[in-house]
Order: structure tokens, then C-alpha cells, then sequence
């Protein structure tokens, strides 16, 4: 069973639901060992000093950022520390938007949002709703030291939580050279035009994933096989078995009382509110009584956030 990113609450409004961030991928990629092609022994990769061409320890190696061509200034562990974000047990959903609004170049990650126990009734009401209405929550999350913007999407009986990359990581397709400007200013005829709907609808199909595979990765695979047989190696299969997570856990909260509470204080933070701002918001009195009554309804503290290997 694969182990969670985190524990903690995914929350909107007042709601607070306890969830667990899951992974939403499986690596399947075939990974190689660089050998020395003369006595097919493992390659190791060192950390040496370039003016020296010693190795170095880890506990000697720190972090700097080059700002000018061959000149550093070194960030300190504490540096990093302060700029990081201090909650990181919580998915805080600023915004609802339209499912449409958000550009497929936006979207880059995958997780699944798991339900705490007794926390069903919450995680059902938020799903179904952005179902039906078509939208989705525009949150932020912490994972590890670094905060992400990422997007709530239901998606048949999961909440799915998508990474999102900042409108700054995007490339203006405007920098490239396009062509812009009508069909006729390319001399496209009214048939090409025709003939090209009628091919596109001879293809048209019903969208089944499991029906594309990774030949490449097949075919690869075959190869390997192939040669440790004909070598005579044999391969054991190592079975891990990973510890069970204890789910947060919730008592029963009058999800009407809350709605309502949201709706007429209008709890909700604008998406381009700034980061000093949304830290004061959080301060509010309602935002601590909302909390306190949250954690003395948990049984267990958030665990802390880790990279997850699917089994």
C-alpha cells in the first residue's frame, strides 16, 4: 500500500476535511547503470572540486546562487528555512473558478485526495458540488519547504488535487512564430476545409485509455528478458510490505451551520491577494475558532511530508 505525501486537511470557507495526499502517478520508466564498457563495472559519480579535482564530503558542500558569471553568494540552511511557508498540514482553496478557465499548459501533477475517517460526508459535498456546478478550487500547498499552487478537480469518485505551474514558468507561445490571421489568408479551400471535418470525424472515437500502451517499453522489456535468459542470470522478486497510515479522524460538524457561516462572512480569500495578507486573514478570530475546534476533534498530529514510491 503506498504511503501518503502528508496528512493533514483539505479546507474551504470554514470546512476543514481531514484528508490524506496520495500519489497520482506510477514511474514505469526502464532505468540503466552507466558500466565501464572494459570490465562491466558500476560507474560512481563523485563530487570533486573543480579547481582541485579532490572529492568532496557532503558535510563540506553548501548552497550558493551564482548571480554573475564565476561569482556566488552562499544561502544558508536558516535562509531557506525562513523563506518557507509555515503551515503544511492543509489544502487552503482561495478560489472557485470555472473548470474551463485554467489553460492545459497550467496543469503539470497528479495527486488523489483520500478521505480521513468520518470525514466522508465533507469530502462528498465539496466533489459533488464542483461537479455540478463545473468548477474547481484554485489552492496552495506545501510540500516538503516549497509551496505550490494547484487546482481541487472532481473526477468521478475522487478529488483530485492538480499541480499547477505559475503564469511565470510558462513560455508565451506569442515568442515563438505562429501563424496567426484566417483560413484564407493560408489559401485553405471551403473543400480542404470539408475534407478535412469529414476525416477528422471518421476518426472521432470514445476516449479508453487502456488502450494505448508504451510499445517502446514492451519491446525494451523483451530485449532485457531475452538476454538474462540467454546469460543464465535469474531474478528474485523482493515483496515490501509497507506499514499501514492511521487516517485522520473527524467527529460529526453541522455542514449547514458552517456553509452558512462562510456565506454571510465571506470567508474567501481572493486568488491575487498577497502573501502578508492571507497571513493576517488566517489570524482572524473566526479562522482560530474554526481551527481549535478542528484539532480537538483529530486523533492523530499530521505526519510529516515525504516523497511517496507507489508499491
Amino acid at each position: 500500500m503506498a504511503r501518503p505525501i502528508w496528512t493533514g486537511t483539505l479546507s474551504f470557507g470554514l470546512l476543514n476535511i481531514p484528508v490524506s495526499l496520495m500519489s497520482g502517478e506510477r514511474k514505469v520508466d526502464i532505468s540503466f547503470r552507466m558500466l565501464d564498457s572494459r570490465d562491466k563495472k558500476p560507474i560512481r559519480f563523485e563530487r570533486v572540486n573543480a579547481e582541485t579535482g579532490e572529492e568532496v564530503p557532503w558535510k563540506d558542500i553548501i548552497k550558493a546562487f551564482e548571480y554573475d558569471k564565476g561569482s556566488y553568494v552562499v544561502v544558508e540552511k536558516e535562509d531557506i528555512a525562513s523563506a518557507a511557508p509555515q503551515t503544511h498540514e492543509s489544502v487552503d482553496v482561495e478560489a472557485f473558478v470555472d473548470r474551463d478557465a485554467i489553460g492545459i499548459r497550467f496543469f503539470e501533477k497528479p495527486y488523489v485526495l483520500v478521505p480521513g475517517k468520518k470525514a466522508e460526508k465533507g469530502y462528498v459535498l465539496l466533489r459533488d458540488t464542483l461537479a455540478s456546478t463545473g468548477k474547481v478550487g484554485v489552492a496552495r500547498v506545501v510540500i516538503r519547504t516549497r509551496e505550490y499552487l494547484c487546482a481541487v478537480v472532481p473526477e468521478g469518485d475522487a478529488l483530485v488535487l492538480m499541480m499547477l505551474r505559475y503564469p511565470q514558468e510558462l513560455v508565451d507561445p506569442e515568442e515563438y512564430k505562429l501563424p496567426t490571421g484566417k483560413a484564407s489568408d493560408y489559401r485553405i479551400t471551403a473543400k480542404e476545409r470539408e475534407m478535412a471535418e469529414s476525416l477528422i470525424g471518421s476518426m472521432s472515437a470514445k476516449w479508453t485509455p487502456d488502450d494505448y500502451h508504451d510499445e517502446f517499453r514492451k519491446r525494451l522489456e523483451a530485449i532485457i528478458k531475452k538476454r538474462i535468459k540467454a546469460r543464465g542470470a535469474t531474478t528474485k522478486i523482493v515483496e515490501e510490505e509497507s506499514p499501514d497510515h492511521e487516517d485522520a479522524a473527524t467527529n460529526v460538524v453541522d455542514f449547514m451551520a458552517l456553509l452558512q457561516k462562510s456565506l454571510d462572512t465571506k470567508k474567501r480569500t481572493p486568488a491575487k491577494t498577497s502573501p502578508s495578507k492571507r497571513a493576517a486573514a488566517k489570524k482572524a478570530p473566526a479562522k482560530k475558532a474554526a481551527r481549535k475546534a478542528t484539532k480537538a476533534t483529530k486523533k492523530a498530529p499530521a505526519k510529516r511530508a515525504r516523497k511517496t514510491a507507489a508499491r
